[in-house]
């Protein structure tokens, strides 16, 4: 990657940016992007997107170009510019696994760096994340829909540009498909690439046998037949027959495709008239704006689908417009080079968040289930706090209200942040998609399925611990007191 244009940001960010820069106030700190609420009313999330990030971060930059765009604005300073020209991202971020199963409130990514770097990375680092992770969230709950079964993603004509196309494929694989029909990102991240033919191949020939016996001539052991061009029953599936009968003569297997009408019905006709004519190994594919809920209910009502082709609703998020993914700033040097915790108190609770420098852990029971989240004040500097086996903690709700339990580490405990970049340098190389996609299909194994089925999931428990619920409690009183009150 050349590079990318640090435009790519809000512009409150750089009006803000010259205001730390020509007030002294471009000094450490940390901000925290983390998410309020599932997507599509589900019991859980998957983080998608870092290391598209990772790669962003690296090559951003201001062109000759970009400079010179904003200084025909007009509200940049000739000299704030000119700082501008050497730009480069030299924090350091901690994030969780790409791959792990997330939930509200907890920091999926941590930023420590100057302040002006924090603050124009911002715009950069939810547009990644957000879109990525709500695709990957998606494409998850359709692959646990389908009883973990064969997913291929479909969406390239229906998403939100060609970036978004590119985006929502690699998330896509993260979440659970098994390939997808866009050709770029197969070659970009390895995604294997799947289809079989359109509407329009049949159309282009003399008759729909003529269409097969052509596909089947050139592709042999990859014949899938689209068969409701014209009738999928009275024409269709007897065609495909026809010349799937010359492939079995020569040992070759062949598939079928639906794209329109009753699924259930026309699935269950194919099936019993593919066996009845010698055929029991010929498989059965459908697309048609499937979502989780669809192929849950065909999957129930054991319709004979062997895989799935999803395409809008998964390249896009379906009913679900954005992921609810923010980035606060939770810490600063206060200009001695102390740093102090700040939050954001709002009148709405929902809004009000987590201060000071956090890291998060993922408890796990003896069986090696996932009992609880626990947020609490990083450790690195010896004054935070750990979480450890064995021990026995009072674990908070997150709100800092009275709601609390007790619990005594009986299994395995994660520390889910991690160092990825350390002050500009990127510690480790990129993981193969595959390996993501195997990290959620383990990681959603160690919960319970109430909390990942569809309808009605069980809440699972983020708990703040003792010490950031105190400091927490502090800075409300703080911004409660009158002023010239209190210490």
């Amino acid at each position: 990657m050349n590079g990318i244009s640090a435009l790519f940001t809000d512009f409150y960010s750089l009006t803000m940016a010259q205001g730390y820069w020509k007030n002294g106030l471009n000094r450490y700190a940390v901000f925290e992007m983390f998410f309020r609420r599932h997507p599509f009313g589900g019991g859980f999330s998957v983080f998608a997107g870092l290391d598209t990030l990772l790669e962003s971060l690296k090559a951003l930059r201001f062109s000759g170009d970009d400079l010179a765009y904003l200084e025909g604005i007009g509200l940049f300073d000739r000299a704030f510019l000119d700082y501008l020209k050497d730009f480069r991202f030299t924090g350091s971020l901690w994030a969780v696994d790409e791959g792990t199963v997330v939930f509200p409130q907890e920091p999926l990514v941590r930023i420590g760096g100057d302040l002006i770097q924090c603050q124009i990375v911002e715009g950069l680092i939810l547009n990644t994340i957000n879109f990525q992770s709500l695709i990957a969230t998606k494409t998850a709950r359709v692959w646990l829909a389908s009883d973990k079964g064969s997913i291929m993603e479909f969406g390239l004509r229906r998403a939100q540009g060609w970036d978004g196309a590119m985006s929502a494929s690699r998330a896509a694989f993260i979440g659970g498909a098994v390939g997808t029909s866009n050709v770029l990102a197969g070659k970009d991240f390895g995604i294997p690439v799947m289809g079989t033919m359109a509407h329009s191949w049949i159309m282009a020939h003399d008759s729909e046998e003529a269409a097969f016996e052509a596909y089947a001539d050139m592709y042999p052991d990859r014949t899938v037949f689209l068969i409701d061009t014209y009738d999928t029953l009275k024409s269709g599936l007897p065609n495909a027959m026809k010349v799937g009968k010359k492939l079995a003569a020569r040992g070759k297997n062949f598939g079928v495709r639906l794209d329109s009408g009753d699924m259930h019905y026309l699935t269950v006709q194919v099936r019993r008239i593919l066996d009845e004519a010698g055929f029991p190994k010929a498989t059965i594919t459908v697309s048609n704006d499937l979502d989780e809920t669809i192929i849950e209910t065909l999957v129930n009502a054991k319709a004979p689908i062997n895989s799935w082709g999803v395409g809008t609703n998964m390249v896009t998020g379906g009913n679900e417009a954005a992921f609810s993914g923010v980035y606060k700033l939770t810490a600063r040097d206060d200009g001695t080079g102390n740093m102090v915790a700040v939050m954001k108190f709002s009148d709405n609770p929902d809004k009000t968040t987590n201060p000071g420098i956090k890291q998060v852990w993922r408890i796990k029971d003896a069986q090696g289930m996932a009992v609880a989240d626990v947020l609490g004040l990083e450790n690195d500097s010896g004054t935070g706090e750990t979480i450890e086996p064995g021990k026995r903690y009072v674990l908070w709700h997150p709100a800092a209200d009275y709601r609390h339990f007790y619990h005594t580490v009986e299994g395995s405990v994660e520390r889910l942040l991690k160092l990825r970049l350390d002050r500009g340098k990127l510690l480790g190389e990129a993981l193969p998609l595959i390996q993501i996609q195997r990290t959620l299909q383990s990681g959603l194994e160690a919960f319970d399925p109430s909390y990942t089925r569809l309808l009605n999931p069980h809440i699972y428990k983020v708990s703040i611990t003792q010490g950031l619920r105190t400091l927490k409690l502090d800075l409300i009183k703080s911004c409660l007191e009158p002023p010239g009150e209190g210490s």
